[in-house]
Parts: C-alpha cells; sequence; structure tokens
C-alpha cells in the first residue's frame, strides 16, 4: 500500500516560502480526443444544473464518463471519481473514487493531486490528515492547479500567521498564486484576487475589471460585489451609484446560483464596465447571455442614468477583514470540470 500515490512522500507545507513559479495546468494535462470528449459533455449534459435534481441522470452520466475515461478523457475520470465518492448514479464507493484519482495522478494531472489533498482533508479512503492535505495542495498548485492555487493564494493573503483559523501572513506569494490562478481563468482567484486589491491596496481600477473577468468566468461572487457596490457609493466605483448595472450583476449572480456551468464569454456586449453606455435589456435574465442578435427588441428597458454621490470616508482595512472560509475545504459534488478550464469549486 505504501507505493500508492496516496501515501506517497510529500514536501511539507511551507506558508512562508519565498518563492512560486507560475505553471499552467493546461501544459500538463494529457490530450483527449473529440469522441472522448463527446461522451463527456453527454455526461454534463444529462446531469445539467438547467435540470431539476430529479431528473438528473447521475447513473446515464456515470456510464458515459466511464467510456470517456477509459478513453483517456481526465476530466471524464474526475467526474466519476466525483459521482462514486456521492454514490449519485453508482454505489458509493470512496476506494474506486481513489483509484480513479491516483490513476491520474500517475499521468501527471495537477487537479488529482488537488483532489487528493481534499480527500486528505475530509478523510474520504483515507485517515483525515491536514497536513498532508496542504502539502498535496501545496504540490499541485506547482504543477499547475489554478484550483489549488486559488486555494493556498488566499490561506496566504494574510497580515499576520494563524495557523488555528487556516491562513498565514505571506501577501507576496499568495498573490503570485492568485495572479496565477486567475490567469488560467478560475473565477475563485478572480474573487479573492480582486478583493485584496481592493481592500488592501486601494487599487480600485483593476480590482474592478478583475471582478468584472470574474463574472464571465462563471462567478457568482464577483456577480453579487459588484450588484452592491454599483447599487451604492463606494470607491469601487468611482462613487458612481448605477442601479441598472447593479440590477445585471444581480441577475448573474442569481443564475449562477442556480447554475455554476454558466459562462459569460460575451458580458462586455450586454454588461460593459463604465464609462461605457448600457446596452437596451428586455428584462428577462437569458438575454443577459443571449448573443445580442438575437435580443427580442419587444420590450425594451432604456437603464436609468447613472448618478454621482459624495465620497464616502474610506479606511485602509486590514488583509484579513472579513470572514475566511473555515480550515474544512469543501468542494461540490460530484465535481464538474468546466469545459472550457476547471469551480471548483
Amino acid at each position: 500500500m505504501n507505493h500508492l500515490p496516496r501515501n506517497m512522500t510529500l514536501k511539507a507545507f511551507d506558508p512562508h516560502r519565498a518563492d512560486f513559479a507560475c505553471k499552467h495546468e493546461a501544459d500538463a494535462n494529457p490530450p483527449f480526443t473529440a469522441e472522448a470528449d463527446a461522451l463527456f459533455q453527454q455526461g454534463m449534459a444529462a446531469t445539467s444544473y438547467d435540470l431539476v435534481f430529479e431528473r438528473r441522470d447521475y447513473a446515464k452520466a456515470a456510464e458515459l464518463w466511464k467510456q470517456a475515461a477509459g478513453m483517456g478523457h481526465w476530466k471524464a475520470a474526475l467526474n466519476l471519481a466525483g459521482l462514486h465518492e456521492s454514490g449519485l448514479g453508482v454505489p458509493q464507493d470512496s476506494e474506486q473514487a481513489l483509484l480513479l484519482v491516483e490513476g491520474l495522478m500517475k499521468q501527471g494531472v495537477p487537479a488529482a493531486f488537488d483532489k487528493m489533498g481534499t480527500y486528505h482533508q475530509r478523510g474520504i479512503g483515507v485517515t483525515s490528515d491536514t497536513s498532508r492535505a496542504y502539502a498535496f495542495w501545496q504540490l499541485a498548485a506547482d504543477m499547475g492547479s489554478s484550483a489549488a492555487q486559488a486555494h493556498l493564494g488566499e490561506k496566504l493573503d494574510a497580515a499576520y500567521d494563524s495557523p488555528g483559523e487556516g491562513f498565514w501572513g505571506n501577501r507576496e506569494i499568495g498573490l503570485k498564486m492568485l495572479e496565477c490562478g486567475f490567469a488560467q481563468g478560475n473565477g475563485a482567484a478572480a474573487h479573492q484576487l480582486a478583493m485584496t486589491l481592493n481592500n488592501v491596496d486601494e487599487d480600485y481600477a483593476r480590482s474592478l475589471r478583475i471582478y468584472h473577468e470574474g463574472v464571465k468566468l462563471g462567478c457568482k461572487d464577483c456577480a453579487n460585489t459588484l450588484s452592491v457596490r454599483f447599487d451604492r457609493a463606494t470607491p469601487l466605483t468611482g462613487n458612481i451609484i448605477d442601479t441598472a448595472r447593479a440590477e445585471r450583476y444581480s441577475e448573474l449572480g442569481d443564475a449562477l446560483e442556480l447554475n455554476p456551468d454558466l459562462r459569460f464569454p460575451n458580458l462586455d456586449k450586454v454588461l460593459p464596465l463604465p464609462p461605457a453606455a448600457l446596452p437596451i435589456w428586455d428584462g428577462k435574465r437569458e438575454t443577459l447571455w443571449t448573443p445580442p442578435s438575437l435580443w427580442s427588441p419587444s420590450q425594451p428597458r432604456n437603464p436609468p442614468p447613472a448618478r454621482s454621490a459624495p465620497a464616502a470616508p474610506t479606511s485602509r482595512r486590514g488583509m484579513c477583514c472579513g470572514s475566511r472560509p473555515a480550515l474544512r475545504r469543501s468542494r461540490p459534488t460530484p465535481m464538474r470540470p468546466a469545459a472550457a478550464t476547471g469551480c471548483p469549486d
């Protein structure tokens, strides 16, 4: 048993490391065929968040993902492991989940090392061991896992150490990890990076852009943050109150609450950042991500003009302000990597 990847010798987690080299998981992941990806996508459709839970066919997805995994599709193998974790569509079998993840570890898939860290943190098929969990996440981040980079980047983005609460003061490295995760299209990394640039660095212009980019990546928290900020006078939005933009971000946040798989690559066409004018919107949530050429002009809703508000007094908030995730790291089950990436949760 000691030769299995789950029991591999690991370098201890070092929250005070002095360097971090950004790597992208796309450079490490094995390629897969169009045929395998078609099976994977069919499984995603069978379990779509657009379907009510009772209509999601996890048994069908399990069969499709098993076929795709057998053809070398690493995302399908991760999703299949998620089904075995939860017992959706297949008997609950943590050992089978571990074996699937270990197979991907042998292929050098960074997300598999991140997943193994979660198994050790939650005690899925192995003895719960937080130290080994962080060691696996550290290795995954160094290999290019955007999820691990987002997670550890958030943990290191603090002003001081508090291991009991799960964070450490190594902001320089934390920011590098967050920048790397964001560059790979990770919505969680976008949210944490934008938040720290806003709260700590007071770099409002870049923070606003990153929050907006995060919405494109499917980051619900980014959408909700911008909805709140555009609805009141804050430095992030230049002390401009813009209820029309706030409403649209709110609709996108609600949509992502229902379907975390949504992505909005054409967001700038329906919800550009100021000073660009907002296009007319018919008030229907779906049209915020429908191509503009398909918009229905039947009931246009003209946005009210934005108005300036007196600048509110601001205070420099510490790096640890606000609530932080608990030490226990949770992931949606089953894991559903986005076809274009790869959150997470």
